[in-house]
């Protein structure tokens, strides 16, 4: 099973028809039981990073989603999905530190470029890992959708499996072992975004 954590700030309705239309059958669940049983997890989110922690510590999935992560099963997070995995965001500095995962080593920031944040609208990605399995078959001139005001910095930048230009090379993707995210909406993003989602699908 393929679960699609509810935790109140994802577009779930479009990821769940994207999973359909790349041959799943996914469930929409906020069930601790049923991530547990899971064989794959999907987080997707919109919004900010502390409200997401606050509404998945509320359901008490923080703890699942990590274990089921660092247990091996593939996860693919997208959006706010992807910036979850870092250790704290940049969000509410100067009030309550906001934390995350700490999956991934690092640090969610603001952007801080001479353009219009948030970034929002079509861009496409500059690949750093070709053999990353969820970006197969997509190419330099595929374009995906983002909307985002931050972005995630990894300390270690083998993380990285593809970056995107706005005003800065910021990391756009992520990959390692079972660990799959990217910044922007696969959901989104017609079918180049319906390629990545369906190579999730087919992970063994």
């Amino acid at each position: 099973m393929i679960a699609i954590v509810d935790y109140g700030m994802g577009n779930l309705r479009s990821v769940q028809k994207a999973f359909e239309k790349s041959g799943a059958r996914p469930k929409v669940t906020s069930s601790k039981s049923d991530i547990e049983k899971a064989g794959k997890i999907v987080l997707p989110g919109v919004g900010a990073f502390t409200a997401a922690v606050r509404e998945l510590e509320k359901r008490r999935l923080v703890d699942v989603i990590r274990k089921k992560i660092l247990g091996g099963s593939p996860y693919l997070g997208l959006c706010l999905g992807l910036q979850l995995l870092f250790e704290e965001s940049e969000e509410n500095e100067g009030k309550k530190r906001a934390f995350g995962f700490g999956i991934i080593p690092g640090k969610v920031k603001r952007f801080r470029v001479k353009l219009k944040v948030p970034h929002m609208g079509w861009n496409n990605l500059k690949l750093k890992k070709k053999d990353c399995p969820i970006l197969k078959g997509v190419g330099g001139g595929d374009f995906f959708y983002f909307v985002h005001s931050y972005y995630g910095a990894p300390k270690d930048r083998d993380w990285i499996s593809s970056t995107t230009d706005y005003g800065l090379d910021f990391c756009s993707s992520v990959w390692r072992a079972n660990i799959y995210a990217t910044q922007f909406h696969p959901e989104k993003s017609q079918q180049a975004g319906f390629r990545i989602i369906r190579n999730f699908v087919r992970l063994r």
